[in-house]
């Protein structure tokens, strides 16, 4: 494999050669980007949902956009933070033009890992099921729903890139998820700790019957963006948490007509927190790995 790209361990996890011949493959289409003769790095990156398609906190921050063995990524911002290097996607892309059901998953995250990312934050906007949780409010992702119908959902699809079940028994990385928390204890912003999200297809919104049966799942709040992302990244040895923001109550739990307007009102109205808390937290994040999301591959292996 290049030095040009990262390395993805996949010999190390057991993968057959084959395997590991296919990915290795892959990663040789994707185009290489220079910016000045040296290549693009980050080891963080944001994942900025619906409101979020920009940021400006970024020095000297240069823009990219990747080729990908799954299309191109959006135009990927890249630059320094506090001594960090960050990067930072606009999930539907600039203007918002990319609906939650095409948006490119394995292209973005993909883009991402060649980076050289290994620790991915990100924000969705959500309608919450659980009156705790209101509007404007913050809460973070701990467990999913899975309840799409038709997005593609893994790296590996058998043949000779082979075939992996990932465990998600613990979607997000608690390092990660842990450094926000106690960022936000500091930052003294209200944070929900812990939050079930159903992932829906959209993009319509839900029907009233639907909500009720999510509600009977055990979830708090509803949204359209973080399934398959979150697996993806768990595929590629990404640590990965999301922070919600509750944008509204769900379909039936409140008698209003649901309007994307009502969205991004709310994600207007509460967008600098959202940075404050992603930018504090960035650079408390630890530079070395004491999660297990690094090592996701092990054991998820089909040998045969």
């Amino acid at each position: 494999m290049s030095q040009d790209y990262p390395n993805f361990n996949l010999r190390k996890r057991g993968f057959k050669s084959t395997c590991t011949s296919h990915f290795g493959n892959l990663i040789h289409q994707s185009r290489k980007h220079e910016f000045g003769g040296a290549r693009v790095k980050a080891e963080i990156a944001v994942i900025g949902g619906s409101g979020v398609y920009a940021i400006d906190l970024l020095k000297d921050a240069r823009t990219t956009v990747m080729d990908t063995p799954y299309g191109k990524s959006p135009a990927i911002a890249v630059g320094e933070l506090a001594g960090r290097q960050v990067a930072f996607l606009p999930r539907h892309g600039k203007g918002h033009t990319v609906p939650p059901h095409l948006v490119n998953y394995r292209a973005n995250l993909w883009a991402l890992k060649e980076l050289g990312v290994e620790r991915v934050l990100a924000t969705t906007a959500s309608g919450s099921l659980n009156p705790m949780m209101r509007p404007g409010q913050l809460a973070l992702l701990h467990q999913f729903v899975d309840l799409t119908k038709r997005r593609p959902m893994t790296f590996y699809e058998g043949g000779e890139g082979g075939v992996v079940h990932i465990d998600v028994t613990n979607p997000y990385c608690p390092e990660v998820r842990n450094v926000l928390i106690q960022t936000a204890k500091k930052l003294r912003l209200k944070l929900h700790p812990k939050a079930t999200y159903a992932c829906s297809e959209g993009p319509r919104f839900e029907t009233a019957a639907e909500i009720k049966a999510i509600r009977r799942l055990g979830c708090d709040l509803v949204g359209m963006t973080n399934v398959p992302e979150c697996v993806l990244a768990r595929e590629l040895e990404i640590c990965y948490s999301a922070v919600a923001i509750v944008t509204n109550f769900a379909a039936g739990i409140t008698k209003k007509k649901l309007t994307h307007v009502e969205v991004m009102e709310l994600m207007a109205a509460n967008i600098e927190r959202v940075k404050k808390l992603m930018f504090t937290a960035i650079p408390l994040i630890p530079r070395k790995r004491s999660c297990s999301c690094g090592e996701a591959l092990e054991g998820a292996v089909v040998k045969v």
